[in-house]
Parts: structure tokens; C-alpha cells; sequence
């Protein structure tokens, strides 16, 4: 795959920073201080197209190693014994029997930590498995579909101190982490309003024609490849931002949610939802089964919230239509605002003309944050601009010195609870919905620690 970096350049890189790498890591420092243990085993849940990619990362690091795959696709697990293989491990203990079979790999003494990617609706039985065994869970995005689900990360964290990661990539995003750069050191002023989403045309990824992943065929469900295999069906039965985190996740880093900043209540709305019907009868015909389906998912859904500090974020799901990749990033204070659109940035008394757009290049490369300055070569090629390499690091530094993650349970829980609650927002004609406190009062004095 094209974003695979060389592992033997991707470890000699990581050998030769390894000294700074305690210094620097998104991890406080006094957690780092602790006494590292030698290795980290991993164990993985999903070998599919992204899971692989975790598993690519995670070898590039010396300390790993990779004792355990599940998957009920044989020609993912066959592939991941080739890259383990081909990277000079032993071949992991397979478990596939069954779609519970997780349950017997989590129970494994040589597993310290837990990668989890597979379908939403799996993530938090298997995160939970994880944690009750006493093992780290890393879970892709979002974390949890449903509120209860939310709280059942927090009530079993709270129960087993067994610590649980959403693997927000996107908060590792180079321009976003130099933004959040900017925010701390007040060049925007206080902020008052941010903007995020995620806008991405997925029709090639709902449908396609069991046999390839993008751009062909109008299939989904059974007779799909990969994620239009169960994704496709959110969008037949849910009408919410049913994809929040990857815009969220960002922002709430920037005003400390859970760390001093609170979301306190919400409201959405929801367009007519035209676009997947269209691309079934352009793509199948106007006679193919899938036109009959009915899509609740409306084209564009925003979800207002509002904070307790006073912030508000506009967030804005955008998946069934054709245009341009977009996670409409705007952050925005009494000083300035930068926008991802355009790449324009406008600070006051600093920008050379009033009220006119500058380009943000130089108050990125200014501000670039400490983290990309140090690793930009060793996380290049390691998937998605090379975010990825930064969010399997602090899971392995987490793991590696029995430390909470910087992103944790609490975050997981907040940022994916944004999703069923739009839901309900939506289903009760944009009613105003309160966004459960699932720190119970700690983020009143809890500090941040995600990159600081």
C-alpha cells in the first residue's frame, strides 16, 4: 500500500530519536518519568484495510510486538501473517472462529494492549472485553454509537482502572496541532466559536461491487466489499452526525473539554437526504433493487453545541454528495480566526491589511508544533500525513509505562456521544438535548495533558 513507509528506515529513524523521544512525547512528562517496561504486546481486533495499517504501524516500533489477531476474513488474517512475516516476526496466534472469538484473545497473558478496528457497533463489546481483562483498549473512531455505550466505557475504566484510547488521528493533523499552538499562546485571543465536520463524498465507500473497494457498483451489505459491507446500513437507519469525531475530537483539545471546559447541551437539524438514491439510479439504474431503498440519513446534518465556558462549534456531516475532501476547520476569538477552507488566517493589528484573508502558511510554519518539528521524518508514510504514526505512539507510550493516554475514556465517551444525542436532537424536531457530564464533576479540576 502506497502510505507504508519502509520499516527498516521507519525503526533506524525511530532508533535515532528514541533518546528525545521520552522528552517529547504527548504524554505529560512526570507520567514518563516512570520506570518503562522492556516491551509492548499487542494484540489486534480487525485486520481489515485499516486494521492493517495499524498493524504496520505498531511494528515500526522496536518495543512492539504482535502476539494475537482476530478476524472472521481469512484473507485478512492471511495478509497480516505476510506482513509480519515480511517485517521478521513470528506469526501471531490467529483467532477466528467466531465472531466472539475476541473474547478468548483478550484473555491472553502475553497481551498488554488491545487495537480495535472493526465495525462501530463492535467496538465497545470488544473495548470492554479488553478492559474488564485488565488491557489497555485503543478503539478506532468513533468510539461508542449509542449514549449507553458511552457510559459503559466510563463505568467499566472507573471499575477495572483498565484505561481506554480513541484513536483520534485527526488531533495529530500538522496544521491542526499548530493551530492548538496558536490557541495556547493566546494568538487568537479568547476563543468564542469553532467550526468542524466531517465533509467527505463516501459514496464510493458505501456502495461498490463486492469486489474492490472505491468507485464501482451500487452494492452494499452481504454482496459488498469492506465497509460498505455494514457502514452503507448506518445511513439506511439513522438520521444524526452519525461521524463526529474526526472535526471534534481537534477542537475540543483546543478549548480543554473535560479538562477545565464542559459540553453542556446541543441541537441539530437535518437536510433532505437525496444524494445516495441518485448515485444508486446514475450508477445501477433507475430498476436496480438498491433504488428502492429508503436512506433516513439527511445529505447535511449541523449540530450545534454549546460549552460551558461559553464557546459554541458548529458541526457539519456531509458524506452523501459530490465535493471536494473538507473537515471545515474554524477557530475563532476575539483576535482572529483561522479557516481550513482556503487556508486563510485574519489576526488583528498582526495581518498586513485590515479585514482581508492572509495565507496561514507562515503562521503554520511558525507555530508548527514541537512533536512534528522532531518526528516529521520518521512518521512520513506512516498513513494520513503521517498523523497516523503520532496517535499509535501515544498508545504505545501509554501501554509501555502503564499511563493513562492523552486521549482517554472520558474524551471517547463525550466526543462520541455527540452522535446518537444529534440523533435525538433531530428526531425531536431540533430540540435542545443536554450532553451528559460523563466526567461526574472531574473536569472542573482536571488538567489538560494532550500535548501540552
Amino acid at each position: 500500500m502506497a502510505y507504508f513507509v519502509n520499516r527498516r528506515d521507519f525503526i533506524r529513524k525511530s532508533s535515532h530519536l528514541l533518546a528525545a523521544t521520552a522528552a517529547t512525547s504527548l504524554l505529560p512528562g512526570t507520567l514518563l518519568a516512570q520506570k518503562a517496561a522492556p516491551k509492548v504486546r499487542l494484540g489486534f481486533i480487525g485486520v481489515g484495510l485499516r486494521g492493517r495499517n495499524h498493524v504496520h504501524n505498531a511494528l515500526a516500533f522496536p518495543e512492539v510486538t504482535i502476539t494475537a489477531i482476530c478476524d472472521t476474513d481469512p484473507a485478512a488474517i492471511a495478509a497480516t501473517q505476510k506482513m509480519l512475516r515480511e517485517a521478521g516476526h513470528k506469526e501471531a496466534k490467529v483467532y477466528n472462529k467466531n465472531d466472539h472469538d475476541f473474547e478468548n484473545l483478550v484473555k491472553r497473558d502475553d497481551v498488554d494492549g488491545v487495537i480495535i478496528a472493526t465495525p462501530w457497533e463492535w467496538h465497545v463489546p470488544m473495548a470492554l472485553a479488553a478492559m474488564n481483562a485488565r488491557k489497555y483498549a485503543g478503539v478506532e473512531v468513533s468510539a461508542t454509537v449509542k449514549l449507553e455505550e458511552s457510559w459503559a466505557l466510563v463505568d467499566t475504566f472507573e471499575k477495572t482502572g483498565s484505561h481506554c484510547m480513541i484513536l483520534e488521528n485527526v488531533c495529530y493533523r500538522r496544521d491542526v496541532m499548530a493551530v492548538l499552538n496558536m490557541v495556547r499562546q493566546n494568538l487568537f485571543g479568547e476563543i468564542t466559536h469553532l467550526q468542524c465536520g466531517y465533509q467527505h463524498d463516501l459514496r464510493g465507500i458505501k456502495f461498490n461491487d463486492g469486489k474492490q473497494p472505491p468507485g464501482v457498483g451500487v452494492e452494499f451489505g452481504p454482496k459488498a466489499f469492506s465497509e460498505a459491507k455494514w457502514r452503507t446500513q448506518h445511513s439506511i437507519d439513522r438520521n444524526g452526525d452519525i461521524y463526529p469525531t474526526h472535526g471534534l475530537g481537534p477542537v475540543a483539545e483546543m478549548i480543554n473539554i473535560n479538562r477545565g471546559n464542559q459540553f453542556l447541551y446541543l441541537t441539530s437539524m437535518a437536510s433532505k437526504g437525496l444524494g445516495l438514491h441518485k448515485y444508486i439510479v446514475d450508477n445501477g439504474g433507475e430498476n436496480h433493487p438498491n433504488a428502492q431503498v429508503k436512506f433516513k440519513l439527511g445529505d447535511v446534518v449541523q449540530t450545534m453545541i454549546k460549552c460551558a465556558n461559553g464557546e459554541t462549534i458548529l458541526i457539519t456531516h456531509d458524506t452523501n454528495s459530490p465535493r471536494p475532501y473538507s473537515l471545515g476547520f474554524r477557530v475563532q476569538g476575539t483576535n482572529g480566526l483561522w479557516m481550513d477552507d482556503g487556508n486563510q488566517i485574519y489576526i488583528e493589528k498582526v495581518s498586513k491589511t485590515n479585514d482581508e484573508w492572509e495565507p496561514a502558511d507562515p503562521y503554520l510554519k511558525k507555530y508548527d508544533h514541537k512533536v512534528w518539528q522532531q518526528f516529521e521524518k520518521v512518521a512520513e508514510g506512516a498513513g494520513h500525513g503521517g498523523m497516523d504514526y503520532f496517535v499509535m505512539r501515544d498508545f504505545v507510550e501509554a501501554v509501555k509505562n502503564k499511563t493513562a493516554p492523552p486521549i482517554d475514556v472520558y474524551d471517547a465517551a463525550a466526543w462520541s456521544a455527540i452522535s446518537p444525542l444529534s440523533e435525538q436532537s433531530i428526531a425531536q424536531n431540533s430540540a435542545s438535548i443536554p450532553i451528559p457530564d460523563f466526567t461526574r464533576g472531574k473536569w472542573k479540576t482536571r488538567k489538560p495533558v494532550f500535548a501540552v
